[in-house]
């Protein structure tokens, strides 16, 4: 026992992946039906906790393509909208998908990520890839001339194995291995929150079709989801800025959370008859972004390369549709070399589409003006409909939303210009909100 845990396993593979989430899941069958040998490592057991239960339409299609589309039926509540509700305006506000531009994908799931990760890693190993569960990436070393990399990773009886990987994907999410060893990981300069989250049963649910839906309540301080699923089971987190977070004091989270709620009065009326049935959690420095995502033999994807606020429950579908790109990228780069520059630059675009759509809007959503507009959304120009396609997640295929979304900005900026006290006034609230401070409220939480 004593040299086991330096004893070492050498062998190899085409393609190694690091993280047994959508993202990693994604990109290992498709590889594996193309051929390759794939090696897949997670660090923990599914099925495990997870938070991002909210897919979107746009999911639809990744889940045919991966065939797990019926599995993913069997465990998910239907999800035919979004609600947003403003306590600075009588009415909430319900954006229904079936609205969208593309009127093929009216729908998405709200599913508990523990059973929703679990059938994803079961169809990469019916596809071929080799998973190992309860195994972590240690270290890395890339060898001269292209030659790959070397990654050692420790087993939970205490052994290791090195593989040779002529290619690495980095899916471990919030872990971001390659950002942390290049030390390219970054604070979003532009956004700074921490989310606290916990599970409820006994939380009022909307009737008929709207049961599913997903509830956005701004607050004071940020903003709180409510996401039903199955079995009466209901995830609420409060995302939440830096400043608010130091008042958390002597409190506990679960308190602080709760405290948080009674500034909601619509959200404590939704939660009246709640039972908390987990642990409360938190989750500090929640948006950041990594300097690059990929280089010569290695990739970067979903949350591994960068995270954004989920206000817009962009996160799963981000991640899987990284999967896809990097999939095609990735064979392209193992089996025709010549052609690996221009693949990997077409990567990294479509990488940074997401979150950049999406994040023109996550930063402006708390600004008042924004959120005039969604309480009260108009059709010129069919912006409604580009914003639906939007919060659908419909921006990597061919529905013609952009000129909709070009106007949408437009009348945005000139609703600014025509109110230049207030704008001024949101503009300045959010620095406040995004200042940092010490991240000692969270390491207490």
């Amino acid at each position: 026992m004593e040299n086991q845990a330096t004893n070492k396993n050498s062998a190899s593979c085409d393609v190694l992946v690091i993280g047994g989430g959508p993202a990693g899941t994604t990109v290992a069958p498709l590889l594996a039906e193309m051929g390759h040998k794939v090696v897949l490592l997670e660090k923990a057991h599914h099925p495990r906790f997870h938070v991002g239960e909210s897919l979107l339409p746009a999911n639809l299609p990744l889940f045919e393509r991966l065939g797990v589309a019926e599995e993913v039926k069997a465990i998910g509540v239907e999800k035919w909208g979004a609600e947003f509700v403003s306590p600075l305006h009588e009415k909430s506000q319900t954006f229904v998908f079936a609205d969208a531009w593309d009127k093929s994908m009216p729908h998405a799931y709200q599913v508990k990520r523990a059973e929703f990760d679990t059938i994803l890693i079961r169809n990469a190993e019916k596809k071929g890839v080799q998973v190992f569960e309860g195994c972590k990436a240690k270290a890395i070393d890339f060898l001269p001339d292209n030659g790959g990399a070397v990654v050692c990773a420790e087993h939970e009886d205490g052994s290791q194995t090195e593989w040779k990987a002529r290619f690495v994907v980095d899916a471990s999410g919030r872990d971001t291995f390659l950002a942390n060893r290049f030390q390219i990981k970054h604070r979003n300069p532009k956004h700074n929150s921490s989310a606290i989250y916990g599970h409820f049963t006994g939380v009022q649910r909307h009737e008929g079709q709207a049961e599913g839906n997903i509830t956005i309540f701004w607050f004071d301080h940020g903003w709180f989801w409510l996401i039903p699923m199955s079995n009466d089971v209901t995830s609420v987190g409060m995302v939440t800025w830096p400043y608010f977070m130091k008042t958390k004091g002597q409190r506990s989270i679960e308190q602080f959370m709760r405290d948080g709620m009674a500034m909601c009065p619509a959200l404590t009326m939704r939660m009246k008859n709640s039972v908390l049935v987990n642990e409360i959690e938190a989750t500090g420095n929640f948006s950041y972004v990594s300097e690059r995502n990929h280089g010569e033999n290695y990739m970067m994807l979903g949350d591994a390369y960068a995270f954004i606020d989920p206000v817009f429950s962009s996160g799963v579908m981000l991640a899987m549709n990284s999967g896809f790109i990097a999939a095609e990228a990735i064979d392209t780069c193992l089996r025709k070399p010549a052609q690996a520059a221009a693949a990997l630059k077409h990567f990294d675009a479509q990488m940074k589409h997401g979150p950049k759509e999406f994040s023109w809007f996550i930063y402006r959503v708390t600004n008042p003006i924004m959120r005039d507009f969604f309480m009260n959304p108009k059709n010129v120009f069919r912006v409604k409909e580009g914003l639906l396609s939007m919060l659908a997640g419909d921006i990597f295929g061919k529905t013609p939303i952009w000129r909709s979304i070009f106007m949408f900005k437009t009348l945005y900026y000139l609703a600014n210009i025509f109110q230049p006290k207030r704008a001024y006034m949101g503009w300045k609230r959010r620095q406040f909100n995004i200042a940092p401070v010490d991240d000692s409220a969270m390491n207490s939480a």
